[in-house]
């Protein structure tokens, strides 16, 4: 069993940067492939970037690509979301999860997942 825990939300201005965190419990974290989901209000949960449990490659939705960094400590058992240049559509609780396996942006494929954090970008 695998346990997620997200931090590093919260209240930003647009234009401004925040570092989500992502702790997993278990030791077999190295070989999970990890992936960011967020949901604003009112929408569907949605694919944000994913990462390969070596961190070695990566994978980003449109909308953040160039604007938000994926990383990943194995050591700590930690990945990290690095998000710059905010906007307020950005505005939504982000989910970290996990899965055995290749990354995927595909929801269902994802096997765990944190409680979210929310993140707000005024405008």
């Amino acid at each position: 069993q695998v346990q997620l825990v997200e931090s590093g939300g919260g209240l930003v201005q647009a234009g401004g940067s925040l570092r989500l965190s992502c702790a997993a419990s278990g030791r077999t974290y190295s070989v999970l492939a990890m992936g960011w989901f967020r949901q604003a209000p009112g929408k569907e949960r949605e694919f944000v970037v994913a990462i390969t449990g070596s961190g070695g490659n990566s994978y980003y939705s449109d909308s953040v690509k160039g604007r938000f960094t994926i990383s990943r400590d194995n050591a700590k058992n930690t990945v990290y979301l690095q998000m710059n240049s905010l906007k307020p559509e950005d505005t939504a609780v982000y989910y970290c999860a996990a899965r055995r396996g290749v990354y995927s942006y595909y929801e269902s494929s994802y096997d765990y997942w944190g409680q979210g954090t929310q993140v707000t970008v005024s405008s």
